[in-house]
C-alpha cells in the first residue's frame, strides 16, 4: 500500500521532499512521474533517491521553472530485480512565481 502525500512545488525554485517509506532501501531504484491528469501523455519526472527508509524526491529550479502552475497527479515506484511497488502517490500543486 502506498503512502498518500500531497506536495507543493514553487515554480522556479529548487524542490526537495523526504517521505518516510518502510520499504525504501538503498538497493532499490526509483521512478517518479507527475502528469496534469491520469490519462495525460505528457509527463515530468522527479529525481528519486532512497536510503534508510526515506525516499527523497527532487527537482532543480530550472525544471520547476518549466512547469505550468496548477494541479498535477503523481506517483513514485521502487523496483528491485524481482518486483516493483508503488510507494508514494498524491497531488502536486505547482505555485506560480512572480520574480523571474
Amino acid at each position: 500500500m502506498s503512502v498518500k502525500t500531497n506536495l507543493i512545488i514553487d515554480q522556479g525554485s529548487d524542490f526537495t521532499a523526504n517521505v518516510s517509506v518502510t520499504s525504501a532501501r538503498s538497493s532499490l531504484t526509483g521512478q517518479c512521474v507527475m502528469r496534469k491528469n491520469y490519462s495525460s501523455s505528457r509527463s515530468n519526472s522527479l529525481n528519486v533517491t532512497t536510503a534508510n527508509g526515506l525516499v527523497t524526491l527532487s527537482m532543480n529550479s530550472y525544471n520547476t521553472g518549466l512547469l505550468t502552475p496548477g494541479r498535477y497527479v503523481y506517483d513514485c515506484v521502487l523496483s528491485s530485480n524481482t518486483s516493483t511497488i508503488r510507494v508514494i502517490e498524491g497531488i502536486i500543486t505547482v505555485t506560480p512565481g512572480v520574480t523571474r
